[in-house]
Order: C-alpha cells, then sequence, then structure tokens
C-alpha cells in the first residue's frame, strides 16, 4: 500500500524526494479514479482543516474512497472546539507535567509535535499520547506554566506557518513516520498487506507463542501477506499496518483495549475487537448472554452480596466454584468445600468486585476448547486437568504455573453437540476468534467460558487442521479488507 501526500498549494513540499506521490488536495478531490486497485494511505497536509474547506472534504473523500487518511475528519471536528476535547486534557498534562519535571528549566508556551514525535525524547511520552488521542501530522500544543502546566489550546500547525526549523523537523518527522513503507522492495517480496501482531515477550502465559507467530507468518507470506510483531510502545503507528493480531492476554484495563479501539477507529480488521473484549472478560454478562441465547450453562447463582450465599448453597450445594467476573487463565477462579470457605472467599472478594458468580462443580479429567473463526469452527482440543488439581491451570504452585496437557482432535473427530453449543456461544458474542470452553457430562454439554483471546500455538491447537487454522485466519483479515 503506497503513500499519497495532499499539499495545499503546488510546490509546497518541492525540496521533498521521496518515493511517494505528492499532489494537491485540489487534484485529490477532483480525480477520484487516480488510485484505482489498491487504495494509497494518504497524509493530508492542506493550509486549512476547517470545515467544508479542501482540506476538510480531501479527508471526508479519503474515508469514502476507501484510503486510510491522517487526520481524519473526526479529528478535525474534535479539535475545532476545546469542549469537545478536554477529556483528553487530564491525561495529557499528567504527562505533560512528567515531561517538565525532567526537563528543568524554561518550560516552552507552545509545543509543536509532528507523527507523534517532539523537539527531544524528553518529550517522547507526551508526544506519542498526543498522537494516540489526536491522528494528526503537525500539532501545536499552547501551554499555560505555572504550578502546574496547563494546556490552553490544541490546534493544527500547517506548513505555511512553520518556521524553518520546524520544517526541517517535520519532514524529518515525516520520512520516519514513513520509513516502514520506504524499505526497498527488491529486498523482499512486495506484500499486498501487512499485518500487525501486538506481542509481550515477557508474558508469562501468552496466546501464542513468538514461535507459533513466525509459522503464523510463513504461512501468511504465501498469500501475500507480512506479518509483523508490534508491542505496547507502537500505538501511535499502528495505523501503518492494515489489520491487527493482538496475541497479549486482553483486559479492558490495559493497552490491549487502546490497541483495539483504535484499530476499530482506523478501519482495520482487529482481533480481538473492542466489543468481544467486553463481553468476553466478564463472567456475570457471559452467563446472562449465554442463558437469554438458550445456550446450555452450569446451574449458577449471582452473588451480589452476603445474603446471596445462603442461597448458592442451597441451590448449588458443596463444593461449588465461586469466580471474579473478570478473570482469565483460572485466575479468580476457587473451589469452595462448605459454607465457611465459601463465606471467607465471597468476603474477601466483595472488597473488590460488586458481583461474584457461583457455580455448581462440575468435576471433569478435562474442559474442551473449540476455536470458532467467523461463526465457524476452527479447531478442536481438549486442555487436561493439571496434575492432582482440578482445573488446567494450578497457580497454586510456587513458581511457574502447573499446566495439564492436551489432546487434540480434527474438527471431524469432534462430537457433533460439543462443536454445535460452541458454535453457538462464539455467535452470541461476535464474528472473531473465540475459544469456547465446554464440559461434557453425563447431562449433556455446557459452557464454561467464551474467551476472545484464546491460545492458538503451532504443534497444540493447530495439531488437528494442520495449516488450514493459519490460512483461515490470514483469509478472514483479508475477506474484511476486501470488502
Amino acid at each position: 500500500m503506497s503513500w499519497v501526500i495532499l499539499t495545499g498549494r503546488a510546490g509546497d513540499l518541492d525540496q521533498v524526494a521521496t518515493p511517494h506521490k505528492i499532489i494537491t488536495n485540489r487534484d485529490y478531490l477532483a480525480h477520484p479514479s487516480l488510485f484505482r486497485g489498491q487504495p494509497p494511505k494518504v497524509i493530508n497536509l492542506s493550509s486549512s482543516y476547517s470545515y467544508q474547506s479542501r482540506g476538510y472534504y480531501a479527508s471526508l473523500l479519503a474515508s469514502s474512497r476507501g484510503h486510510k487518511v491522517i487526520p481524519t475528519v473526526e479529528t478535525m471536528i474534535d479539535l475545532s472546539e476545546k469542549k469537545l476535547y478536554e477529556n483528553a486534557l487530564p491525561e495529557l498534562e499528567q504527562a505533560l507535567n512528567k515531561c517538565r519535571k525532567d526537563l528543568g528549566g524554561d518550560f516552552p508556551r507552545t509545543l509543536a509535535v509532528f507523527f507523534g514525535m517532539g523537539p527531544s525524547k524528553v518529550w517522547d511520552r507526551f508526544a506519542r499520547l498526543l498522537f494516540d488521542w489526536f491522528r494528526a501530522p503537525s500539532l501545536e500544543v499552547t501551554i499555560e506554566d505555572g504550578q502546574w502546566a496547563a494546556i490552553r489550546k490544541i490546534g493544527f500547525l500547517p506548513l505555511a506557518r512553520m518556521d524553518a526549523g520546524h520544517k526541517a523537523r517535520f519532514l524529518e518527522s515525516m520520512e520516519r513516520y514513513t520509513a516502514r513503507e520506504w524499505r526497498d522492495s527488491r529486498t523482499r517480496t512486495p506484500a499486498r498487506y501487512t499485518f500487525a501482531t501486538l506481542i509481550d515477550a515477557n508474558e508469562q502465559l501468552p496466546p501464542s507463542s513468538v514461535n507459533s507467530l513466525k509459522h503464523w507468518s510463513r504461512v501468511a507470506a504465501k498469500m501475500g501477506v507480512e506479518v509483523e510483531p508490534i508491542t505496547k510502545r507502537d500505538l501511535a503507528r499502528l495505523a501503518n499496518y492494515d489489520a491487527l493480531f493482538i496475541r497479549e492476554t486482553t483486559a479492558i484495563s490495559n493497552h490491549t483495549y487502546r490497541f483495539a479501539r483504535r484499530a476499530q477507529q482506523e478501519g482495520m480488521p482487529v482481533i480481538d475487537d473492542p466489543l468481544s473484549m467486553i463481553r468476553c472478560t466478564n463472567k456475570v454478562y457471559l452467563n446472562e448472554l449465554m442463558a437469554a441465547n438458550k445456550v446450555p450453562v452450569p446451574p449458577t447463582v449471582m452473588i451480589a452480596g452476603p445474603g446471596d450465599l445462603e442461597l448458592a448453597a442451597q441451590t448449588l450445594g458443596f463444593p461449588l466454584v465461586l469466580k471474579i467476573p473478570d478473570s482469565s487463565f483460572s485466575r479468580g477462579v476457587k473451589k469452595a468445600g462448605d459454607f465457611t470457605e465459601l463465606k471467607q472467599l465471597a468476603t474477601k472478594w466483595l472488597e473488590d468486585s460488586d458481583l461474584l458468580i457461583a457455580q455448581k462443580f462440575m468435576p471433569t479429567e478435562f474442559d474442551w476448547r473449540i476455536g470458532v473463526l467467523g461463526g465457524e469452527p476452527l479447531f478442536s482440543v481438549q486442555y487436561l486437568m493439571a496434575r492432582k488439581h482440578w482445573q488446567i491451570v494450578n497457580h497454586e504452585r510456587r513458581g511457574r504455573p502447573d499446566e495439564g496437557g492436551f489432546r487434540t482432535f480434527t474438527l471431524r473427530e469432534t462430537p457433533a453437540e460439543v462443536i454445535d453449543v460452541a458454535v453457538r456461544a462464539a455467535r452470541c458474542i461476535g464474528d472473531g476468534l473465540y475459544g469456547v470452553d465446554l464440559k461434557e457430562t453425563p447431562d449433556g454439554v455446557c459452557v464454561i467460558e467464551v474467551n476472545d483471546n484464546p491460545n492458538l500455538d503451532h504443534g497444540c491447537e493447530d495439531t488437528g487442521e494442520k495449516d488450514e487454522v493459519w490460512t483461515r485466519l490470514t483469509d478472514w483479515f483479508i475477506r474484511r479488507l476486501e470488502r
């Protein structure tokens, strides 16, 4: 995918040598058929972004033509009045004051930020955060210094208003921002698309190993797709990519949700999408959703306070399983053997959560995990319980958590009822990638939970269906890009 740089007038960037196309916004507006085939990425450097100006219409029509553009019309509107962006100021001012503390000495009244880059490294944190909030090529921040540095205004800084120093830094920042696209294409086979994969190399139980993602990269390359790992520091350059696959354990409260939300705002296909995260990370919601859609789940009692404990004990008997709504990898899930144990555990957990879930204890030697992608089954595996433990992961061991083994199956070998219930559960959530955990009991199959961020490792989950798993994953992204 190529870059197109729009200027307000001819000659604005005559001195810049780039492999990218530079045209005026007038030409871009007048010739909608200029970029047939693969849509470009557009950097709109118009002199004005005011409502119904050429700059405004350039970004508006870029969106309708399927071109990725910065700034978007939404960003133009957000920065048109302070009251529209004041919700961003507390976080930005906190970062700004951290920079002031690190900087020492004189503090500027105005600060120019180009493509999320400040005038020096000390400004990096603030500049990246500003670009995260407002993706624009050039921004000017007006600062009121005092005991607490406050932001008076955030606005666009057009090329025409830049002095020589600012312009030189702007061009350097633009080159760095587009550097990923400026690599010599002779060194590799050109890819139709580049997918970002968000990873944390230090995560103890990642949903996919680095080696598994390298395997996916080899499969995807045959389909014209380049897979590139990114980390939580790369949010500002996320729009350089065509799609996002999150391979860190997701949570609404950390950066994974911000990455998913940013990808969705950019119109990028993303796994996991923000709505799936919200739905899957809360077991209270999941239980209600499954019950409403007649998907079988274990007998369940909601606990909102001490008064519900007796009902849980009478309804479910002992032992029972108590769960914190937002938990993963068997964390925040405990077994209570009697009422005293239930009361102690619930009292402790209710200090941090207004609701808990109590479910009937259903002992099995394994849990089914059915991967579902785009509403269709993707893989089938049985996760065995950890040694001398009732869960697939034992977090009570010192050191590294103890995981049980696994057995993989082809989808054809998997019981039809297991597949059917898993697919029905996943379709209640959305159209992405889900791992549905189920128990097979004498009373039938029931859903334990639906994971928005399921494990997908080469040599485990893909053993039954082989590389078809990775091919279908790649194709899921491609089809959504080409709609």
